[in-house]
C-alpha cells in the first residue's frame, strides 16, 4: 500500500511538472483494507491543525493529524457548505476544493476539540485565498479551500509527523506574494 501511495504522489508530480492544465482529482491514500475478524480496530485519526504557506511556484495547505492519516478525498465543488447544517461557508472565491478525511475526528472521546487551527480565514497567497474547517461530523473532518482561479493541485501524505499535503500550482502570470 505504501508503494501505491508513493507511486500515486510521484505520478501526480510528473503530470503537474509536465504542465497538464487540468485539475487532478486526488485520493491521497487508498481505502483501508477491511480488518480481519477479531483484529483490533485502529484508533480514529485526530485532526489537530491546518496551516499553509507560499512557495516560488505553488501554495501549500497542510492538515496535521495525530495517528495515521486516514483516506482523504479532494474534489472541486461549486460552493462550500458546513457539514450537518448545509449552510454556505462565507469564503470569497470563484473555485473551491472540498477536502474530506475519514475516518477522522477533530475532538477527543470526551467531545473536547483537539483542533487548534483556523475555523474560517482569508488567506493572502497567490493562489490560495481562503481556508475553512467545514465539518467534524460523524467520523468525517472536512475542510474547504477557496481560489480565484481554477486550482491545479497534487495531494499526498507525509510522515513523521503525520500530515496531509495539498500543493496548488501558481498559474502563469501569478507573482508570488
Amino acid at each position: 500500500m505504501l508503494h501505491r501511495q508513493r507511486f500515486a504522489a510521484f505520478a501526480a508530480g510528473i503530470l503537474l511538472t509536465a504542465g497538464i492544465g487540468a485539475t487532478i482529482p486526488a485520493s491521497a491514500s487508498p481505502s483501508a483494507a477491511p480488518a480481519s475478524p477479531g483484529a483490533a480496530q485502529p484508533a480514529t485519526a485526530l485532526v489537530t491543525n491546518a496551516r499553509w504557506g507560499g512557495h516560488a511556484s505553488f501554495d501549500r495547505l497542510v492538515i496535521d493529524v495525530k495517528g495515521t492519516v486516514p483516506p482523504v478525498t479532494v474534489k472541486p465543488v461549486k460552493v462550500l457548505t458546513y457539514d450537518g447544517s448545509g449552510n454556505k461557508v462565507p469564503l470569497a472565491g470563484r473555485y473551491f476544493l472540498e477536502i474530506k478525511l475519514s475516518p477522522a475526528a477533530a475532538h477527543d472521546d470526551s467531545g473536547r476539540s483537539v483542533y487548534q487551527g483556523p475555523r474560517l480565514l482569508k488567506v493572502w497567497l497567490p493562489t490560495l485565498k481562503g481556508v475553512a474547517m467545514t465539518g467534524d461530523f460523524e467520523g468525517v473532518v472536512t475542510f474547504g479551500a477557496a481560489f480565484d482561479t481554477k486550482p491545479v493541485y497534487k495531494a499526498y501524505t507525509l510522515h513523521g509527523p503525520e500530515r496531509f499535503v495539498l500543493d496548488i500550482r501558481h498559474h502563469p502570470g501569478v507573482c508570488p506574494a
